[in-house]
Order: structure tokens, then C-alpha cells, then sequence
């Protein structure tokens, strides 16, 4: 029996591995079906441009105040054989942007991947290639949101001229790039333009990213946008 069950894993292991592999190839619907299972919920869209339409149309429920996903108890059981998610959201780990709730989404729905300020590091692209290649997601949102602390708090250091404590020099250094773009511009409000580009410098970085985000993006499987959640009228703006 343990025999089976090592093997087992070994098999699943060496279908993401060979999945992986390659120029953004996708894994073969055999492959894939070893690592993911249909957890049975609401028809996946068709193409990237249906997934992101699904996403508006999700957070206009979400700011009329008039959710359809608010059960999550509803096909638990199912959702504990496997995830098919349709759309991954790189958010900021501010406690007020849940992605789930703005885009009114049930669990299962969107993969997210979180870090103070919505940049993408390694780390970050590797969960989005897992996500795109082996999940089957279609449309990336890169969601900053307005009064992110994580951005006014680089902005503080580039005019200081001085880092912060501890470990947050390397969420500064992530950030920093789009804050010099846009204090060449002198916008009126420096925050609110810092966190627009810093997610769309973002978002430009996970569509190149070759071979994998950038293939899928070539073959038309996958798209990736930029938006700004307002905390205040829960309104998401994509740029």
C-alpha cells in the first residue's frame, strides 16, 4: 500500500515538473487532470477577456451591495478534491482588499498572491506560473489600492533619503521604481500615481516574464491587467 502511494506522488510530482518545463507550454488535459480536479462549481470561462469581464462584473455586485457568493459552505466537499481557479489577483496584504469579497467570487474562484505593496518577486511569479500553467487561470489582475502604506511609506524613504528598519528595505527597493517614475511627472497627488504605476509596472513584468507568463500570453490563454481598488466606494478601476 505504501508502495502505491509513493509512487502515486512521484507520478503527480513528475507531471508538474514535466508541465512546467518548456517555453509556457501547458500541461496535457492528462497531465493536468492527475494535479487539478473539476471541483465542480459554476462553468469556467472561455477566454481571458470572459474571465476578466466575470471579475467586473463581480466587484458591480460587490459595490451595489448585492453578492451572490455569501454561502461558503456550498460545494465544500466538492472543493476539497481539487481547485480550478479562472483568474489570479497579486493583492496587497493590506487587511482591507480581500479578493475574494471585492470581486464577489466563491472560494476556489482566484488565486491570490499577496505581499505588502502588490510587487511580484520571484517567488511571486513561480505562484503565478503555477497558477497560469497547472491551474489554468486566464486573466491576472495586479490590484493596488488606494492609501497603500507600503507605497507611501517608500515614498517617505526616497524623499528622506533614508530606509526604513528590519526587513522593510526590501519591500522600499521593490516599490521604489515607480515612485521615480512618476515624481518626474510632479502629479498633484504623488501617492495616488505612485500606487497606479506600481501596478502596472507590475503588471508589464508578469506578462514578459518568459517563458511561461509570456508564452501563454503570445498563444492568447492568458491576459494580465493592471487595477486600483478604492477602499472607500469599493470601486476596482482597471488601468
Amino acid at each position: 500500500m505504501c508502495g502505491d502511494e509513493t509512487r502515486a506522488k512521484i507520478s503527480r510530482r513528475s507531471a508538474i515538473a514535466i508541465g512546467m518545463a518548456g517555453a509556457g507550454a501547458l500541461l496535457s488535459p492528462a497531465a493536468l487532470a492527475q494535479t487539478v480536479s473539476d471541483p465542480g462549481s459554476a462553468a469556467a470561462p472561455t477566454s481571458p477577456e470572459e474571465a476578466l469581464q466575470l471579475l467586473k462584473e463581480g466587484n458591480a455586485r460587490y459595490v451595489a451591495n448585492a453578492p451572490v457568493n455569501t454561502d461558503h459552505s456550498l460545494e465544500r466537499a466538492k472543493r476539497s478534491a481539487g481547485q480550478r481557479p479562472f483568474a489570479a489577483v497579486v493583492a496587497c496584504s493590506d487587511s482591507r482588499v480581500a479578493p475574494e469579497i471585492i470581486f464577489d467570487q466563491g472560494l476556489g474562484d482566484v488565486f491570490v498572491v499577496r505581499v505588502a505593496g502588490n510587487f511580484i518577486n520571484e517567488d511571486g511569479l513561480a505562484s503565478l506560473e503555477f497558477g497560469a500553467a497547472v491551474l489554468g487561470v486566464q486573466v491576472i489582475v495586479v490590484l493596488g489600492h488606494t492609501a497603500c502604506g507600503a507605497v507611501d511609506a517608500t515614498i517617505t524613504s526616497v524623499e528622506d533619503r533614508k530606509l526604513p528598519p528590519g526587513h522593510l528595505p526590501s519591500l522600499v527597493e521593490a516599490i521604489r521604481p515607480a515612485v521615480y517614475d512618476v515624481m518626474q511627472q510632479d502629479p498633484a497627488d504623488l501617492l495616488s500615481a505612485a500606487i497606479a504605476q506600481n501596478a502596472k509596472l507590475n503588471a508589464e513584468k508578469a506578462s514578459a516574464s518568459e517563458p511561461v507568463l509570456a508564452g501563454l500570453h503570445d498563444k492568447g490563454k492568458l491576459m494580465t491587467v493592471a487595477g486600483v481598488y478604492d477602499i472607500a466606494t469599493g470601486i476596482v478601476e482597471f488601468l
